[in-house]
Parts: C-alpha cells; structure tokens; sequence
C-alpha cells in the first residue's frame, strides 16, 4: 500500500463523493468528486511544467480552495509544499528561495513583479500566479492541462511538506515532514478528539501554517466530512455559521473577540461539540469566561511546526462523558498516543541524564513520537544540536510535568529571564498580574540591567475599567511575587505585537525596550 498522505485521504472519502469537503457562505463549494478530480488536473498541471517527485513547490498566496487544490496535488506527484506566509516581503522570500530551491513558485498577481527578480536571481525555473478569484497564470495552465489520476508511490520517509520556523532568533530553519509524519499525527487527532460522521468544521486560520493546513485540514479529509472556509476570521460571520458547525479550531484571538460580540453566547453555540485552541497560550481568564457564556469548555492542546500536534487536553472527562471538566486552564493536556515527553534541566543535555523529573518539576520538554519531523532542510549540524543521543527532539519550550502526566507550558528557553543569578520564567509572573482588577492581558520579559544582568519588565494592556499605573501594579504583586521577580519597570500599551497565528512577539518587546535602563544611568 502506498505511503503517500494523499492516498490515505482518498481511502477516507465519503462514499457519496458528491457531498461537499468545502462549504463557502457565497455558495463556491467544492464536492469530494471534485476535489479528486481537480487534484489530479492539478497534478498534471505540476508534471506540464517538468516537477518531478522530491521537487520543491514554494507557495505565497491567499486562502482559497485553489489554494488546498495545489498542495494536495502536490502529495499526489510526491513533490514537496512550501508554505510561506502571506505577510513575508521580497527580501524574506529570497532567503527562503535560496535555501529551498523550488522548481515552482507560485505568488498573487501583486506580487508578481517584485518576485520577479527574487525567482531569477535563485534560478526558479517557473514563477505563477494564482489569486483569491481562482484566477491567474497558474489557473489557466491548469484549465488545459489533462488530469493525472495516478498517486506517487512514496516512502513514509520521503518529505511531504517543508515548514520555515519563525527565525526570531537567527535563520530561519525549514522543518521537513514526511508522509509519515503528517499521517500518523492526522490519525491520531482524528481519534483522539472522537470525530463523527457529518462533523462540519468551522474554518477561519490560514493556510501556510501547521494549525490550519494541517491540524484542521487534515482532521477533516481524515472524517470524509466537509469545512466552512473562510477567507478570515471575522466575528459577524463566525456568529452567523456556529449554528451550522460542530467543530471549531483557533488561536485564543478568536475567542476574544467571539467574547467581546453582544450576540455570542449558548444558544449560538448548540449545534457545536468541540471549540479547540492552540499556536498561542490561551489565557485563564478566556477559558472561564467562554466557559460561563456558552456552557462549554474550550479544548486547549499543544505543538509546534517540527511535531504537529504533541499534546491535547481529553476530548471528555474519562468518568462521566457528558462533561468536559477535566480540560484545566493553563494546562496543555496529556501528550497525545504514541508521543513521549520528558524534562531536561539542560537545554543541551544531549547525554539524557538528570530526567527524572516529579511533579513540580521545570525543565526543557523533550518529546519521540512518530510525528516529530526528519530534520531541517540542509541544515544536518543544526538537526544535530536539537536532538539527544536517546532521540528525543528538544523543543526548547519550558514545561511542567505532573504526576498524571500533565503537561504545563511555562515558557520558552529564549523567553527564560536570568536576573541576579535567579532564574526566572515569565509565564509565573503574567498569570499573577492578569488576575489584577483593570488587567485584561500582560507581557513580561528580560532585558539588560547594569547590575542584574536582565531586569524584569512587564507590558500590560487595560481592559479600562481601572487607571492602571505603575504602582498599583507593583502594589499587587508585592505579597505575591519574591522580590527578585518583580518588573523593575513596567509600560502600558494599547495591544501587544502578535503574529499571524496570534503569538505575542517578545522578541519586538525586547528590541523596543532594550534600551531603558541604559537610558535610565
């Protein structure tokens, strides 16, 4: 049997192929029977212009269901997806270009003239466009290019996609998984958060990330049921489709805003069996506040760009299935079926030595499992460093393991402050300073300090029901926190910098501040 992702989903399709997989509000819907046959088109498409298996496919375009057309064709010809973000300029994709060598690029028609240069500069042989109205050069190959039904025999090693980190702290690193990679981990979801037939997803992330493409995508196909797609998030229309959904995957952004709209509340929410969130930390004070306004608690799990999905909070409380009580804020669940978790004290302790963490415990998280990735792109010193000599990939996210096997994310090593010899994990200090009255949400990190080394400071927004100011803050936190902890200094802002997945960006936080307390000499 083949190995390839693409023939795993076709093993899923609905037996009724003429039932829709994309459900648009504007009536562009895209049945299975469709979907099969466009792919193969697709994929002709990809062979017409000389893209051979293992070839690199490099994508920057809109959310569209032409959009998921390609990348599907492109496990169908055994090429390899390139996602790219849609917010990278011409100077970021040229690295990228550079690096990964695609055979193809394919970019909106906006962009077409900046890339220009970019593709001929890195020897692409074929720079296409395709736009958010299915338009484009790409589309009109497409449209007289004969279907290739075939399905590429491939390795479960063989790579399916290359994902490109965020690079906030030096290069960015493309992440390869392969076919196995990304099945076993839509295989698992798909048990594990107990999707049913008729299941309709409610779709509202992009798709060059790993949540949206993946994670949501993937879980869908995997059903053989069907998605609203939407173009972006957008609070009316989210509202309007929850009454026709059951499911729903977003970034805790989503579930603010949802808050923040008079008309959410239980009733909208009555069709729905499962809200999940993830790519960013989802704050304590959402989760009870969704919880109380609709009845029913969001679901939060864990991963990353190198993993897929690592860990999940249980679809249900083990004891009593009609409950969802054993979802607890703050924590990221159990790691999911075949994936291990450990902590390291050191974040290169490649010798695996010094694990044996207990309850309370903070270290590195390590994680094995069939979906942890194959490395990164022509990068095998770096694909070294970030494994132990056991295996494990260290993910370089600071975590807390109970002892039911509970996993808590505290932080992550480049986010960790060393201040006075102390170290400290910035996470402790928000959730205390997020519970303060007039807070609705806070950002704390480390920059230099003449006699500290790092100096904790902390970045709060209001939710203006309170003139906060420096003071009151410290006023809060001074029973609460040891002295070394608290901010030496603390600024107020309207929103904190986020990126397209609803991350807060330290690493702007630090660049903005790291003059301060040089200032303040």
């Amino acid at each position: 049997m083949s190995k390839n992702l693409y023939a795993l989903f076709q093993s899923r399709f609905p037996n009724n192929m003429s039932s829709d997989f994309i459900k648009s509000p504007d009536g562009g819907n895209l049945s299975y029977s469709e979907l099969d046959q466009q792919t193969a088109q697709m994929a002709g498409t990809l062979l017409s212009l000389g893209v051979e298996a293992g070839d690199r496919v490099a994508v920057q375009v809109e959310k569209t269901k032409e959009a998921v057309v390609l990348y599907l064709a492109c496990l169908r010809v055994g090429a390899i997806y390139l996602p790219l973000n849609t917010a990278y300029t011409a100077d970021e994709l040229d690295y990228f270009m550079g690096d990964a060598q695609p055979h193809v690029m394919v970019c909106t028609s906006e962009k077409y003239k900046n890339l220009e240069a970019v593709a001929q500069r890195n020897s692409v042989p074929h720079l296409l466009t395709l736009n958010n109205k299915g338009t484009g050069s790409l589309m009109d190959r497409f449209k007289r290019t004969l279907p290739h039904h075939e399905v590429k025999d491939v390795s479960g090693d063989d790579i399916a996609a290359i994902l490109y980190t965020s690079g906030t702290t030096g290069r960015s690193k493309g992440a390869m998984l392969s076919h196995d990679n990304l099945a076993s981990n839509a295989d698992v979801l798909h048990k594990y958060w107990g999707w049913v037939p008729n299941d309709i997803l409610l779709h509202a992330l992009p798709i060059f990330h790993v949540h949206g493409l993946f994670v949501a995508i993937h879980c869908v196909l995997m059903n053989g049921s069907g998605m609203w797609f939407l173009p972006k998030f957008n609070a009316e229309e989210i509202i309007s489709l929850l009454p026709k959904s059951t499911v729903m995957m977003g970034v805790p952004t989503f579930y603010t805003r949802l808050l923040d709209h008079p008309d959410f509340g239980q009733s909208i929410c009555q069709n729905m069996r499962l809200f999940i969130s993830g790519s960013a930390p989802l704050l304590e004070d959402t989760f009870e506040q969704f919880s109380k306004r609709t009845g029913m608690t969001i679901l939060e799990r864990y991963g990353m760009t190198e993993a897929g999905m690592i860990t999940s909070n249980p679809l249900s409380n083990p004891q009593d299935n009609s409950r969802q009580s054993d979802r607890i804020a703050g924590t990221v669940g159990y790691p999911l079926p075949g994936v291990q978790a450990r902590l390291s004290k050191n974040t290169r302790d490649q010798d695996a030595t010094d694990r044996d963490a207990t309850d309370g415990d903070v270290g590195v998280l390590e994680i094995k499992g069939p979906n942890v990735f194959k490395g990164y792109w022509k990068m095998p010193k770096k694909t070294a460093e970030e494994f132990t000599k056991d295996g494990f990939f260290i993910t370089g996210d600071i975590a807390t393991i109970a002892e039911d096997n509970r996993v808590a994310i505290v932080g992550r090593t480049k986010d960790l402050i060393i201040s006075g010899g102390y170290n400290i994990y910035p996470k402790e200090i928000e959730q205390i300073i997020d519970t303060i009255d007039g807070v609705k949400e806070s950002a704390v990190i480390g920059i230099q300090h003449p006699d500290f080394g790092e100096a904790v400071v902390a970045i709060i927004i209001s939710d203006n029901t309170k003139n906060l100011h420096e003071a009151y803050i410290l006023n809060h936190l001074k029973d609460r926190l040891a002295r070394f902890k608290q901010p030496k200094a603390i600024f107020f802002l309207d929103e904190l910098p986020r990126n397209t997945m609803g991350k807060v960006q330290k690493n702007i936080l630090r660049q903005n501040y790291a003059n301060h307390f040089k200032t303040q000499q």
